[in-house]
Formats: C-alpha cells, sequence, structure tokens
C-alpha cells in the first residue's frame, strides 16, 4: 500500500463538477492498494500518516503530528500509485489491487484514521475526480507498507 502525504494549507476533492469534501491544514493523502495488500498494511500506514512530525512547532521544527496540530485529513484513492514504468511507454497497473479488494482495504484505512482523528474526508472510490490543493512548504512525502516490513 502506497500513500503519497501532502501538507497542506486547504485542500478538496470534487467529481462532476460537484464538490464532494474540502479541508483547511492538514494533511491530503493520495491512497494506492496493491494485490498483495492487508489490514495489517493498512493499519501501519494510518498509524504512520497520522503520528508522522511534519508540521512546524514553535521553533520552525518539523516536530508536531497531525493530532498534535488538531489538522484536518483528506484520503483520495490513486491506483495510479501501483503504476509500473520500467518497461514501455505504458505504465501497467498489474501490480495494482482489484476494485473490490482495493475499496475495502481504502476503507478500512479511512476507518483507521477515523479510529485516531474522529473525522476524515474523502474522495469517491473509481470515481474521475478534480483534486485541488496548497500545499505547505512544500512538504510530500511516500509511504509504502512493503518497506516497512
Amino acid at each position: 500500500m502506497r500513500a503519497v502525504i501532502q501538507r497542506v494549507l486547504e485542500a478538496s476533492v470534487a467529481t462532476g463538477g460537484e464538490g464532494l469534501s474540502r479541508i483547511g491544514r492538514g494533511v491530503l493523502v493520495l491512497l494506492g492498494v496493491g494485490a498483495g495488500d492487508t489490514e495489517e498494511d493498512a493499519r501501519y500506514l494510518a498509524d504512520k500518516t497520522v503520528h508522522l512530525r511534519i508540521f512546524p512547532d514553535d521553533a520552525d521544527k518539523m516536530n508536531l503530528s497531525l493530532l498534535d496540530v488538531e489538522g484536518e485529513i483528506l484520503v483520495v484513492s490513486q491506483f495510479t500509485l501501483l503504476g509500473d514504468c520500467r518497461k514501455g511507454r505504458r505504465p501497467s497497473y498489474a501490480g495494482a489491487a482489484p476494485p473490490a479488494k482495493a475499496e475495502e482495504l481504502y476503507e478500512f484505512y479511512v476507518s483507521e484514521i477515523r479510529r485516531f482523528t474522529g473525522k476524515a474526508a474523502t474522495g469517491k472510490f473509481q470515481a474521475m475526480m478534480q483534486v485541488s490543493l496548497i500545499n505547505d512548504g512544500p512538504v510530500t512525502l511516500l509511504l509504502d507498507s512493503e518497506k516497512a516490513f
């Protein structure tokens, strides 16, 4: 499971011109689910996401987590994070989970985030979405559960 974590001043997601979710200061998470991913991967990434110390403290050091700053979170599914571009010019998505499994683990990740934060905004699974953000810093990190164990 892969997650691109972006510290934001604000972020929103829409589909078909209709706004779905909007957050203020916090993180935007683009989440991709791999074919071999499990609830353990989702649990690990959710814990890591909310506890990453990527927000500045009073000394302007990245020392505070999303929980410390009571930030908001927007989670958007993005299977293209599993695209393999090593061969040819068209990415292969053979490593991405089938849609039903991906949705189940995406929803599980969101529920784990909500366990920590009490709330999480989301996009719409398997929809064409327009994501807008004001990246803060910019701070953008890549988490990969495959590299954790």
